[in-house]
């Protein structure tokens, strides 16, 4: 669907600075259809996530160390854990739709696991291999994104499915909050719906998403796989590492959106019942800000303008520091805040990363990314929770704010030796 000679600009390092504007606004059907799948599964996802944090803590009591772990593994561990293995299967076997259907299943079927969790720790199990399911798709499906995009449009391409993606992220709390007014406690019907949500995301990856073109899953069987030795040398380059390292490194001082929540709930006492709207608002601002962050990205640098999300995160933090009730429209500009910088850092991080891996590597690459930053979560939200309960969640946040200062130093020194 793009035209010949915009590739010919590309071999010839002409960039994509000449390509028509009717070129430029053009999306992959491949990209679509996994937006639709991904906005489909996050209802199904955020149906249940929206309601997590206010019921562990508010209801089940749990210690903010508590909760910190439940987080951790639900941002990192389990996502780590099979990241990289669905990258290797993924490129080894040219079988990136594969490994996200798997992926996209196992965390729809733990939906019904929800219906007979018995308490904190079934849960942390159900948590976990929810999460395990992400881990098995997520770099799969970023590798067919990048993969039926032209260079010059990946960070276009990628905010188009966040954008999606936080569609699902907004109306799953919606929803949520609908059922459960008309009925009060009802969390088994809210658990049954969230898992019919989503099987009707893994029948859309089924039926309109196709596997990789012939020509590259034949290039990615008889492509010989990296050996450690080998690998630095071939595609595992030195920016690719800074990419990586800088991923982790902001991660590691990034509050996860849970206690985010939480600090901004206890700032402005709404009712419990509520809660699942602050995933709305959040999610609603991503959406209508990731396609012109990711223009813009592709326009003008996508390193200047992941910085500048985690800019517009560190000015989040500084007002968590306030002691003060925050009125609705502060609250609402904390949570608006929270989804520009939703909008400005992912898919960018992921559309960098897809320009410095080739194709045939494209999903390992997309994978050990998302390992260090899945670790970094786990770290993140552990040492949260745990200065949380013991030291106060000013000191906490604190801290993090004095850690995001250094992360951003780093990574800006580190990004500037290239041209995102």
């Amino acid at each position: 669907m793009y035209r010949f000679e915009w590739f010919e600009q590309v071999k010839l390092g002409q960039g994509a600075a000449r390509v028509d504007a009717a070129t430029a606004a053009r999306v992959s059907p491949v990209v679509w259809g996994l937006g639709f799948t991904s906005l489909l599964t996050d209802v199904s996802a955020e149906m249940v996530n929206s309601t997590l944090p206010v019921y562990l803590v508010l209801h089940l009591h749990l210690s903010p160390a508590q909760y910190g772990v439940i987080d951790g593994v639900y941002n990192g561990f389990a996502v780590a854990l099979l990241a990289l293995l669905a990258g290797w299967l993924a490129d080894r076997h040219a079988r990136q739709k594969e490994l996200a259907l798997a992926g996209y299943g196992l965390s729809t079927l733990c939906k019904l696991g929800l219906l007979v969790a018995a308490g904190w720790t079934s849960l942390l199990w159900i948590v976990g291999l929810d999460r395990a399911g992400k881990g098995l798709r997520t770099a799969p499906r970023d590798a067919l994104i990048s993969l039926n995009t032209p260079a010059g449009q990946y960070a276009g391409a990628f905010a188009v499915h966040r954008a999606l993606d936080a569609c699902g992220s907004l109306l799953g709390p919606v929803a949520a909050f609908v059922l459960l007014a008309q009925l009060p406690g009802a969390f088994d019907a809210l658990w049954f719906t969230s898992f019919v949500v989503g099987v009707l995301g893994v029948a859309v990856l089924w039926c309109f998403v196709p596997r990789p073109t012939q020509a590259l899953a034949a290039a990615q069987a008889v492509a010989p796989l990296p050996t450690i030795a080998a690998a630095p040398g071939r595609w595992i380059t030195r920016r690719f590492l800074v990419l990586t390292g800088c991923g982790a490194l902001l991660a590691l001082a990034t509050i996860s959106d849970g206690f985010i929540y939480l600090l901004l709930q206890r700032r402005h006492p709404a009712a419990a019942g509520w809660f699942p709207l602050f995933y709305v608002v959040t999610a609603a601002a991503c959406m209508l800000l990731s396609v012109p962050a990711g223009r813009v990205a592709d326009r003008l640098g996508r390193g200047r303008i992941f910085l500048l999300g985690y800019a517009v995160l560190a000015l989040l933090y500084a007002v968590l520091l306030g002691t003060g009730e925050l009125g609705l429209p502060a609250l609402i500009g904390c949570l608006a805040l929270l989804g520009l910088f939703n909008a400005g850092t992912e898919g960018v991080l992921m559309a960098m990363a897809s320009a410095e891996v080739p194709a045939a590597r494209r999903t390992t690459g997309l994978a050990l990314i998302a390992t260090a930053i899945g670790l970094a979560k786990l770290l993140s939200s552990v040492v949260f929770g745990w200065l949380w309960e013991g030291q106060g969640a000013t000191v906490a946040v604190s801290v993090f704010i004095a850690a995001m200062g250094l992360a951003m130093l780093a990574a800006y020194r580190g990004l500037e030796g290239g041209k995102s």
